[in-house]
């Protein structure tokens, strides 16, 4: 198993790297390529547990949501929105009247999908979009991969309190706060290095960034332990050998595109 997550690593992190650092259109595609793995197992995991999302307009929606925001940024948002919701009322609606009888949950689901999945993940290219964006969307990245590393070697060492243990049995109180600790002086050391190349990010802003990175981001990674053992499975799929699916590995990158984007607009920019 550990020998198949590192190969899992080897292959994806120099994509990953040089996916962020290329930006534009290279970026996109990469994102549209994981969003679309992970709506497609989003989908298939509520479908197998009984219901009947629109798995197509999942992962279409999705996808749009991310192309739209590298073509237009935010503006036409509004008209997708507003669309999208029509759409899958209508479909939910037709799926009823054939006798579909989860249809009402099936259409929540379906319209919770996009957002969760298509609109969230692309904050990330605004991210990349925002003045010196190369910097800021290494350091957000960077700082989830410290916090899930940070939690998991101290929780491994010295957890004892349980945070959620219906949701994830094996998160302690001892691995998140230490798994805080960790993301922000990494991320502080990052933006030092960082700062030698581009000034207007300081070490106290890695530090900062690095706070609510290790504070928040990890809620992602609750959310979805939440929909998985609602179905009592392990993995979203098998699509990354030793690492689950797509799903998996996005969770907490999904809340940290949010946050991120706005936490260094509003505050740091």
């Amino acid at each position: 198993m550990l020998g198949k997550r590192l190969l899992s690593v080897a292959i994806l992190a120099p994509i990953t790297i040089g996916a962020l650092i290329a930006g534009g259109w290279a970026l996109t595609l990469f994102i549209v390529i994981l969003i679309g793995l992970a709506a497609w197992e989003f989908s298939r995991m509520f479908n197998n547990g009984g219901y009947s999302s629109f798995s197509a307009a999942i992962i279409i929606c999705s996808v749009a949501f991310v192309l739209s925001r590298q073509l237009y940024g935010f503006e036409h948002s509004d008209f997708m929105i507003g669309g999208f919701i029509l759409v899958l009322m209508a479909w939910h609606t037709l799926k009823y009247q054939q006798g579909v009888e989860t249809s009402a949950l099936d259409f929540t689901i379906s319209l919770g999908g996009i957002f969760y999945l298509g609109w969230a993940i692309a904050y990330f290219i605004s991210i990349r979009n925002l003045p010196n964006g190369v910097w800021w969307v290494f350091l957000v990245v960077l700082g989830i991969a410290f916090a899930d590393a940070g939690a998991y070697f101290i929780g491994r060492a010295i957890g004892k309190h349980k945070m959620m243990p219906r949701v994830s049995p094996k998160k302690s109180w001892e691995g998140y706060l230490g798994g805080i600790f960790v993301t922000m002086v990494l991320t502080g050391i990052t933006a030092t290095i960082f700062h030698n190349s581009v000034s207007s990010i300081s070490p106290l802003d890695g530090v900062l960034v690095g706070l609510v990175m290790g504070s928040l981001a990890p809620l992602g990674d609750f959310g979805e332990s939440m929909l998985k053992r609602a179905f009592g499975i392990k993995d979203s799929s098998n699509l990354i050998p030793g690492h689950g699916g797509f799903l998996d590995r996005l969770d907490s990158f999904l809340w940290a595109a949010i946050i991120g984007y706005y936490f260094i607009s509003i505050l740091l920019i």
